[in-house]
């Protein structure tokens, strides 16, 4: 028994052990052999990848990549209309109020059509200034069809429309301050208190719009200054006059003399010529200032023979020397006439009927250039021209009948 046991449980052992390891190998037909192996089937998706989580980033990252493609269409949009040429069909002058804020700024071109986008404007604007940069306050004219970009420039640079106040050779404090306050773009009330008579430069001053008159009137002041400074430093040392004031003084009354640059000089001249023989100076303007003031003679009225006596501090007629101060705000001419005058013997002058006048050494000179004057005058009456001038007598022929010729 224990045997057939045995015997029937060997081979079962042994085709065990060779299936195991070591068995035989059991041969395979062609078509087997050719016959591909199954592949094991992929493992079941896990219930993980159907969560909301990977849904919503999914969602999440499809939605940035479309606002990465929305943003950059809209930034080259952006850039386009910057560059693009503008909606104004004319040129328009718009304003930037001083303290104007880039949204405002922005809101109020597109309001007056120069732009058409006030948001791309401020996006944009924000993009080329600098931080805390803005636009400067002032009136601009925009050409038609202006970009932004370069509308944007303008108003960084500042350049905006420039105005200009001029102030002619021989004006009074007065006459200038009138003339300031009548200007319809300055702004603002002028100073209380005059300035010294001569002490404004005359000039032509230019402005923008919101410049203060206050501002304007400081302005000349300063240039005043400077300018008479630096030629008193440069006059000649002979000259019979000590201080700066006294300087000033002569040439306002050069200045109301005449008209001519090329003559300046000679006027000059004769009134040092005067001086130096204690002459009194007899010039016309000083009367109308004393009669006057500051508001200038009326253009209709002549000067009488009874002026000349009339006693003020500024008849040179009755005075010897300088009047107290300056008749008038002298400019660079005349200043650089009286600092450096003509050399010559000359103590009168008289119109000569040209705009200019003739100047004498003698006094028998000068009558007979009166003579000749009177004759030019009488002939201008006669044929209905309007005189140049005014023809009176005064004392001792120092410049006899001799015509005013500026107010």
């Amino acid at each position: 028994m224990s045997d057939t046991r045995e015997n029937n449980q060997a081979p079962q052992g042994r085709e065990s052990s060779g299936e195991s390891k070591g068995g035989p190998i059991i041969p395979k037909s062609p078509t087997e052999a050719l016959r591909p192996e199954r592949v094991p089937a992929p493992p079941k998706r896990s219930r993980k990848a159907h969560s909301q989580v990977v849904i919503f980033l999914n969602f999440l990252m499809t939605l940035i990549v479309a606002v990465c493609v929305v943003a950059v269409v809209g930034f080259y949009y952006m850039i386009h209309a910057f560059h693009e040429p503008g909606p104004l069909e004319t040129n328009k002058t718009i304003t930037v109020r001083n303290g104007a804020g880039l949204a405002e700024i922005a809101s109020s071109l597109e309001r007056d059509g120069a732009i058409s986008n006030a948001r791309i404007f401020r996006l944009m604007a924000d993009r080329y200034l600098t931080p805390g940069q803005t636009p400067k306050p002032g009136e601009y004219e925009i050409k038609a069809r202006t970009p932004m970009k370069d509308i944007l420039g303008l108003l960084e640079s500042g350049k905006s429309i420039l105005y200009s106040v001029s102030m002619p050779e021989g004006l009074t404090v007065k006459q200038m301050f009138a003339r300031l306050a009548a200007d319809p773009v300055l702004e603002g009330d002028l100073p209380a208190q005059l300035p010294a008579e001569g002490t404004l430069r005359p000039d032509t001053y230019p402005f923008t719009r919101g410049t203060k008159r206050e501002e304007v009137v400081s302005q000349m002041r300063a240039a005043q200054a400077r300018l008479i400074q630096s030629i008193w430093e440069r006059r000649d040392p002979d000259l019979p006059i000590k201080t700066m004031e006294e300087f000033v003084t002569l040439a306002s009354i050069v200045e109301k003399e005449t008209g001519k640059d090329d003559e300046r000089g000679h006027v000059a001249s004769v009134f040092y010529n005067r001086m130096k023989k204690n002459m009194r100076l007899q010039s016309d303007p000083t009367i109308i200032y004393g009669l006057f003031g500051g508001e200038g003679k009326p253009a209709d009225r002549p000067i009488y023979q009874s002026d000349l006596q009339k006693e003020t501090p500024f008849n040179t007629y009755i005075i010897r020397g300088l009047p107290p101060h300056p008749i008038a705000n002298p400019g660079r001419a005349a200043l650089e006439a009286t600092a450096n005058p003509w050399r010559t013997d000359d103590l009168y002058f008289v119109a000569d009927g040209t705009g200019g006048h003739t100047f004498a050494k003698t006094l028998d000179e000068h009558n007979a250039n009166v003579r000749r004057w009177r004759k030019i005058e009488a002939e201008r009456a006669a044929s209905g021209a309007t005189p140049e001038g005014v023809v009176d007598g005064q004392p001792d022929g120092a410049q006899a009948e001799r015509p005013s010729t500026r107010n």
